[in-house]
């Protein structure tokens, strides 16, 4: 076609796909161009705009590195994340709900026993236990829960060169009655990174930069899918109003004064694998 127009630009492209031998590719490239033309048919944006757009995208990628994935808190605060994690764990009634993973999630975190101390020396802490079962209430003791969570600081230990390797991080194993347990510290709500472009990206909006407390698990066993999930801390200010909406009720738990520290109940419910 040598005579494109706004009227026949889009069937155009579209047809440019034929080739393609990848079913899938071709789908998901189809439905990507449909909808990114209509939506500039709908704004209407002009080329400075267009390229405002191309720019936000291009500084996003360079903020990113091995510790920072800018283009997942992106995602995380236009609620992408949570709407392909919703799609793609659609639990059967009773188990675990799931939640978004973040982009401060870093894989080799050190092995722990059931009742390990993430938080040694520093305090006041929490006692965190529970159990983990599958939906038919059958103990999985083979469970581990992989455990991260921000300093008192409001930092993921990657993003504080002054913190410890894996502080607040622990790969913990249940006992052989699915039971587990650990200390740690209470969580506390904090800022997403606010000095990179999702972080001006929200100013614009007008729209607050903060999470509410929370910890972070991925729990799994042989034979159930896993679930990546977060605790949230019940009458935490942004309860109602989390930056990468994130909060489910069934995620939000009650921590209750345990002498001079706290303590906090929650069993995980799995689901077998099929």
């Amino acid at each position: 076609m040598r005579n494109l127009t706004e009227e026949n630009l889009t069937d155009a492209v579209l047809g440019r796909l034929s080739d393609c031998g990848n079913p899938r590719i071709r789908q998901v490239t189809a439905s990507l161009i449909r909808h990114l033309h209509a939506f500039i048919r709908d704004v209407e944006p002009t080329p400075q705009e267009w390229f405002a757009g191309i720019q936000f995208l291009t500084d996003t990628g360079k903020i990113c590195d091995d510790k920072r994935q800018e283009y997942i808190l992106f995602s995380d605060t236009i609620g992408v994340s949570m709407l392909v994690d919703a799609i793609n764990n659609r639990k059967p009634i009773g188990a675990t709900e799931s939640s978004v993973l973040g982009p401060f999630y870093v894989e080799g975190a050190p092995e722990r026993s059931s009742g390990a101390d993430l938080a040694p020396g520093e305090g006041p802490g929490v006692l965190v236990s529970g159990m983990v079962t599958s939906t038919d209430g059958t103990p999985l003791p083979d469970a581990v829960l992989d455990i991260w969570q921000t300093a008192p600081n409001g930092l993921y230990h990657v993003q504080d060169s002054a913190a410890p390797e894996h502080h607040l991080c622990g790969k913990l194993h249940a006992g052989p009655d699915g039971r587990y347990s650990f200390r740690t510290l209470k969580p506390v709500s904090y800022p997403i990174p606010t000095d990179g472009p999702v972080g001006k990206f929200l100013e614009e909006l007008g729209r607050h930069p903060y999470r509410p407390a929370h910890i972070h698990f991925i729990v799994s066993a042989p034979g159930f899918k896993p679930v990546i999930t977060q605790l949230f801390t019940e009458g935490d200010e942004f309860i109602e109003t989390d930056a990468v909406f994130g909060v489910k009720n069934s995620l939000v738990v009650n921590y209750l004064p345990d002498g001079e520290e706290w303590k906090m109940d929650f069993d995980f419910v799995l689901e077998p694998q099929h």
